[in-house]
Formats: structure tokens, sequence, C-alpha cells
């Protein structure tokens, strides 16, 4: 979701700042841009809400065997 997020902020930035205005009759291409930052602009920030709240965390452990030779360790990275 982060991903679409930074193109739909892409998108509309070249639609506000960098496309012709007269290229389009009908359509206010700075509106359109600003429609598409805005959703982008929230997508990113539920994405970064939901990944911090939700998920990315590790969690390592390590056990020891009881005659002390052997050490398994395991480190456990959740998405979400």
């Amino acid at each position: 979701m982060g991903a679409l997020s930074v193109l739909l902020i892409a998108a509309g930035a070249i639609l506000t700042f960098a496309v012709n205005r007269d290229a389009a009759e009908g359509v206010n291409l700075d509106t359109l841009g600003i429609i598409l930052m805005v959703v982008g602009a929230i997508g990113l920030i539920a994405s970064v809400i939901r990944g911090s709240m939700l998920g990315f965390s590790s969690t390592r452990s390590r056990r020891v065997s009881p005659d002390g030779r052997s050490v398994v360790e395991r480190d456990r990275v959740s998405g979400y």
C-alpha cells in the first residue's frame, strides 16, 4: 500500500506542476492532481500507522541444551 501511495503522490504532483493546463478541456488538472496527492498522503500515513500498530515486530529466542553443547537461535520477523 505504501508504494501505491507514493505513486499516487508522484502522479498528482506531475498533473499539478508539470502538465500544461490547456492540454485537457473540461478537466481541471490542478484539482485532479491535488486530489491524487491528498489520497496518496492519506494512504501513506495509513500504511505507516498500520505497520507500526499491527506488525513489523521481531522476536529472537535462544535455547541452550541441558548439557550446554548446542545452542538454537531463532529470529522471527512478522509483517502485517
